[in-house]
């Protein structure tokens, strides 16, 4: 005898007005991926099936969240409802919303200490924090006194993004390691 298992997934808003983040109020991944087409979202087939409608511009799937950003000729008092019940269902059926996950060392052997350390504080205080809003911040590199960092889900494209990069991570790096000169999204 099989049974159903309810699955209550809710919705809020981000500081991005384009994004929604979905709480799905489970684990389904232990490092969050971005898919920004259709054609990334191959990991996700749940990520793949809300690319199926037209006003989706991409998708972020978060360790217990979703966060989905919408093209602007359409409104979230339409989508959010309908979308939640179809990520709830797509759960309650069983059906796996990441069928391959792909985990990166933390530490690559070749990092120099001082960009472990860099990796260390974004995932420590950096991520956590910005993964409340939906999103996540990755480290790219470290050059020239420079870090280089990818803003994924409802960080990319948030119009409050470049004053979280510069008030926030970049006042935070700089007090942590003040050789850092800037930090800067690519």
């Amino acid at each position: 005898m099989s049974t159903s298992v309810q699955t209550q997934v809710t919705y809020e808003l981000t500081p991005n007005p384009a994004t929604m983040k979905f709480l799905l109020h489970r684990q389904v991944t232990s490092q969050g991926f971005d898919c920004p087409t259709s054609q990334e979202a191959e990991r996700s087939p749940l990520a793949s099936k809300i690319f199926g409608f037209p006003w989706t511009s991409s998708v972020y799937v978060g360790p217990d969240f979703i966060a989905i950003t919408k093209q602007d000729w359409v409104e979230w008092d339409l989508l959010a409802s309908p979308l939640c019940g179809l990520i709830q269902e797509h759960l309650e059926r069983n059906e796996p919303v990441v069928v391959e996950l792909v985990t990166t060392p933390e530490d690559d052997a070749n990092d120099s200490p001082m960009v472990r350390n860099i990796k260390s504080v974004l995932n420590r205080e950096i991520r956590p924090v910005v993964a409340l809003d939906g999103g996540d911040i990755v480290f790219y590199k470290y050059e020239n006194q420079i870090l280089y960092i990818r803003m994924k889900g409802a960080c990319s494209g948030c119009p409050s993004s470049s004053i979280t990069l510069k008030e926030g991570i970049e006042t935070r790096m700089k007090e942590l390691f003040p050789e850092i000169q800037e930090v800067v999204a690519v």
